[in-house]
């Protein structure tokens, strides 16, 4: 979403602010009535928006052709990242009502997570079609999907905690996890995790509004003038708090301990776990990381030294990619956290068609496979649900 925000945010006024600059030679502060809230020194994104106006030259910084590139490669990025997580988070949400019935902490947080997911990812359609043209939903809209956008953002980046914590408990502390790990706490946890996500998407909810600027209609924010820097620094903060360093530092903790403590049992199923372990921590590392550190980038980009045309245009292609990257790993939230498990992957078989399991298969093939899918032990669940 932002990816398409940052560039067309961008492009909007930069004939203005270079008429303005070019017979003033001040900054846009000193005509707060004239570009309140649509300039973007003054109107900041959820994530810092880019400098259009290069002081340093003559003339404003075209981006014709990073425009013209997001309007081709942000639809399709964000129609599929639907698709797909819409598809696989419904799965979840379906095997977990129909077949698990929400037995444990673990079942209550999944739940969660799938929901958190297809909040993201229904905003994502609309966003789409902003990128491609321009925003035809209205002011309602642009404030309530935005809203939505963010509490399923920063919600699945909780409950991906949650789950960790409960794998922690489950393995490290497994006496205590048989007091700490029900469904009350589940729930009251899972609670108090929506309502932190609420409470970090205030923003979207109030500050941004659909606006006519020249021709082309926005829905950005529009913070209050005299507070754009410190919204700046707050809004950057807390992406790269909640969106990165605290779930990667919970993660760093917590696997840490359970690999410790793995590795002084004798399982047949430990090498998996562990290597489950190892790709859960790097595929977060490698979705998020990129898109943190150009969110970072965009917020000291006034400073002198990444204050230029080229650097501008760089950064905004940059967002797109790594914006891109960090969406398509809410379509594997439900591989990496549900579906490795033996037991879901069992449910999951019986909900689909005997057909789609093996469409080319004969019968007695498909008869063989569904069999197999059913056998279970407990030692198989103990060992799988606790990592996965």
């Amino acid at each position: 979403m932002f990816g398409l925000r940052v560039l067309l945010e961008s492009m909007i006024h930069s004939e203005a602010v270079h008429i303005i600059e070019a017979l003033t030679d001040s900054s846009l502060s000193l005509f707060p009535g004239l570009f309140k809230m649509s300039s973007t020194t003054e109107a900041e994104p959820d994530m810092p928006v880019s400098t259009e106006y290069n002081y340093d030259y003559a003339e404003p910084c075209q981006k014709g052709d990073v425009k013209k590139f997001a309007a081709q490669f942000l639809p399709v990025v964000y129609s599929l990242v639907f698709l797909f997580g819409f598809f696989g988070n419904a799965l979840v949400i379906l095997v977990l009502i129909k077949y698990k019935r929400l037995k444990s902490m673990t079942d209550i947080y999944l739940l969660n997570l799938a929901i958190s997911d297809l909040l993201f990812v229904m905003s994502l359609p609309f966003w789409a079609h902003y990128a491609k043209d321009q925003w035809v939903f209205g002011n309602g809209f642009c404030k309530l999907l935005s809203g939505i956008y963010f509490v399923g953002f920063y919600s699945g980046l909780l409950f991906i905690i949650l789950l960790t914590l409960d794998r922690y408990l489950a393995i490290v502390h497994a006496v205590l996890a048989f007091r700490a790990r029900t469904v009350s706490y589940g729930i009251i946890t899972s609670v108090f995790t929506w309502v932190v996500a609420l409470l970090a998407s205030l923003p979207g909810f109030v500050f941004y509004k659909a606006q006519k600027e020249n021709e082309t209609t926005t829905c950005s924010p529009h913070y209050p003038l005299h507070n754009v820097k410190t919204w700046k620094l707050v809004v950057t903060f807390k992406m790269n708090i909640l969106g990165l360093l605290l779930p990667m530092a919970m993660m760093i903790f917590c696997y840490t301990r359970i690999l410790k403590t793995l590795s002084k049992c004798k399982n047949e199923k430990k090498q998996k776990a562990v290597k489950l372990i190892f790709i859960i921590m790097i595929m977060f590392f490698l979705f998020w990381t990129p898109y943190n550190i150009v969110l970072v980038l965009f917020t000291f980009q006034d400073s002198q030294a990444l204050n230029t045309c080229e650097i501008s245009k760089t950064l905004d292609r940059a967002v797109q990619w790594t914006e891109s990257i960090a969406f398509i790993h809410c379509c594997l939230n439900p591989v990496i956290y549900a579906f490795v498990g033996e037991k879901f992957r069992k449910y999951l078989m019986k909900l689909m068609p005997k057909w789609a399991m093996c469409p080319y298969c004969p019968v007695s093939d498909r008869e063989r496979l569904e069999r197999q899918s059913s056998v279970y032990t407990p030692s198989t669940e103990q060992d799988t649900s606790a990592i996965m």
